[in-house]
């Protein structure tokens, strides 16, 4: 990968990272500051535990809350990096608009699931710059 071709992809995940702290930020202000704590904890659980893991636990945690709760955020998170992941030139992994992240995960091959770790990674360095700097407040887990 040429040079011109790093710059522009960590352009994207910058632009792409950046717009959906902002969204938390201004439409979920009462969760912000856990989506914020989470996404500081999410990359040492997905270098613990392995990617499909760390995705299983944020699903299972967040998706049948509602938006006023705490681990709504978890939902956020989920779906930031399933956003991510669908609209990056590279397509990784392929997902259907309606296909679970965790669903496309787990049916990899060894070598693509560490290659779209790798990129759930480096998405989330940006996520974690963004957030740092938007979003005020952050809570502890409950």
């Amino acid at each position: 990968m040429s040079k011109a071709n790093r710059n522009a992809l960590e352009r994207g995940r910058a632009e792409f990272a950046y717009q959906r702290a902002k969204k938390v930020k201004d439409s979920y202000d009462d969760i912000s500051g856990n989506y914020k704590s989470y996404v500081k904890k999410l990359p040492m659980l997905i270098k613990t535990n392995g990617l499909g893991a760390a995705l299983a636990f944020i699903y299972s945690k967040g998706w049948q809350k509602k938006k006023s709760e705490k681990p709504y955020a978890y939902k956020l998170l989920y779906e930031d990096i399933a956003d991510w992941l669908r609209s990056d030139e590279k397509q990784l992994i392929k997902l259907e608009n309606n296909e679970k992240l965790i669903e496309g995960v787990i049916s990899l091959d060894s070598s693509t699931y560490r290659a779209v770790t790798v990129e759930v990674l480096a998405f989330l360095a940006w996520l974690l710059r963004f957030a740092d700097g938007l979003i005020e407040k952050e809570e502890a887990e409950e």
